[in-house]
């Protein structure tokens, strides 16, 4: 499971390369890394590997860069791993988050003094999601979960998003 990152989101005309930089290492260096380092081990036991990315990766919004720029080239990773590894019985998929609870919004909702369930509601009304609630960790773990497990076994190469509805592409 390669899960690393944060939000860096500005207009490509205000960023500079080190965030462009910083955000790519993080992001897709790392997996990869993590990746080659655990190849010999997953051959052995058929395994998996899932990478965390975002629903910006497949729909970038204005002033979500350098963030989105790597999470694409994370899918992009996925993809491309998906066809070297599948002959050796290894597979790579994505989970493309949305709006899920975690320690972020935890901070968030302390910095802005409401409760931790008011600031979920009105993240999920502001952002319109179909479902109308945030995502649950629960719900997150099941599906990677899943993806590991050997009930994924004819699933690779593949990006699924869990946002609620909330994004525009399928």
């Amino acid at each position: 499971m390669n899960n690393a990152g944060r939000s860096a989101g500005s207009s490509v005309a205000d960023s500079n390369d080190d965030a462009w930089r910083e955000d790519y290492e993080l992001k897709v260096i790392s997996a990869l890394h993590v990746s080659r380092r655990v190849l010999g081990a997953l051959e052995d036991t058929g395994g998996a590997i899932v990478n965390v990315l975002a629903t910006g990766a497949r729909s970038p919004s204005a002033n979500s860069t350098p963030t989105t720029a790597s999470r694409a080239a994370g899918l992009a990773l996925t993809k491309a791993l998906a066809n070297e590894l599948g002959p050796r019985g290894v597979r790579v998929n994505a989970i493309l988050i949305g709006l899920i609870e975690s320690g972020q919004w935890v901070r968030r909702a302390n910095d802005a003094k409401v409760s931790l369930e008011e600031f979920y509601i009105t993240l999920a009304q502001g952002a319109k999601i179909p479902l109308g609630r945030v995502g649950r960790t629960e719900e997150f773990a099941d599906l990677a979960a899943f993806l590991l497990s050997p009930r994924a076994s004819y699933i690779t190469g593949v990006g699924l998003s869990i946002d609620g509805g909330l994004s525009p592409v399928i």
